[in-house]
């Protein structure tokens, strides 16, 4: 295994470690807990697999931006919730039933929307694509889906053990994907510099806003969630975005660069809202 797929492995086993700590500080009650708001989740598949597509669609055909950050921003906005973002999404107030159970329910989600959106967005622009089914559900299932599995299962089994590890687990998580991440960010920089004009990062930016606000408009009344869903809604899971580019166009470097970008934007675009959310979720606190 040469360097830059152990550094890919490294990257893959800290998000599922992330979402295994998540599922170990939850446990099952509070995932069933997420699933008593059906209208809630409803409101966030709107929002995330309705919403974005169609605003990316918007842009593609109405603004004359460059290619492959269009096919970019179409591919992420499909593409369910990034392992790395429930961790982000409760400092910044969100519950963590609903964290959990909105990362579950776009993950599943993803396995039908993704290939069904990418066909029909492709007909929309007289092109024929498709992505096989099993090529979501395989990157959902082993980024999402079993660390959730694995967490609960641990949760129910050993709760006190689940209780002292998760914090611990978590944090070891973060390090193992900044120390694995920074030589992966290292090794591409000088492409992905070359992409940054100012209006692709000005395109990119404008994205993440309509994404935090139609997730904060759709979020409810309760202020946490409404926090997680327009995180999720602007921020979303780079992997499925790559395996259906990967389907769909083989030979797609440049796009791949775009998605790397968009990710990097992303972290910092998003910080004014978290320090916002933060700030009125401690001013909230009873005092």
């Amino acid at each position: 295994m040469n360097a830059a797929k152990l550094i890919g492995v490294g990257i893959d086993i800290s998000m599922a470690l992330m979402v295994f700590g998540v599922a170990l500080s939850a446990g099952s009650e509070r995932l069933r807990e997420a699933f008593r708001s059906p209208g809630l989740l409803v409101r966030s598949l709107v929002a995330m697999f309705v919403v974005m597509p169609v605003v990316a669609v918007l842009v593609a055909r109405n603004f004359d931006l460059n290619r492959e950050l269009l096919v970019a921003l179409i591919l992420l906005a499909l593409s369910p919730v990034p392992p790395v973002l429930p961790s982000k999404q409760i400092k910044a107030g969100g519950g963590t039933n609903f964290v959990l159970g909105l990362l579950v329910t776009a993950a599943l989600a993803a396995i039908a929307v993704v290939p069904a959106g990418v066909a029909l967005i492709g007909r929309v622009f007289g092109r024929e694509l498709d992505v096989p089914y099993d090529v979501v559900g395989r990157t959902v299932g082993v980024s999402v889906l079993l660390p959730v599995l694995a967490g609960l299962v641990v949760a129910r089994a050993a709760p006190a053990f689940a209780t002292r590890a998760a914090g611990p687990l978590s944090s070891f998580a973060g390090i193992l994907l900044l120390v694995c991440f920074l030589p992966a960010l290292w090794a591409a920089w000088s492409s992905i510099a070359a992409q940054m004009t100012n209006f692709t990062v000005v395109a990119i930016v404008a994205f993440i806003l309509i994404g935090l606000v139609a997730g904060h408009l759709l979020g409810g009344p309760e202020p946490g969630d409404r926090t997680a869903l327009a995180l999720a809604t602007a921020t979303r899971h780079p992997g499925v975005a790559i395996a259906v580019l990967n389907a769909i166009e083989p030979d797609g470097r440049e796009v791949t660069l775009m998605i790397l970008l968009y990710l990097l934007v992303g972290m910092v675009a998003t910080i004014p809202y978290v320090q916002w959310r933060t700030r009125s979720r401690a001013a909230q606190a009873p005092r």
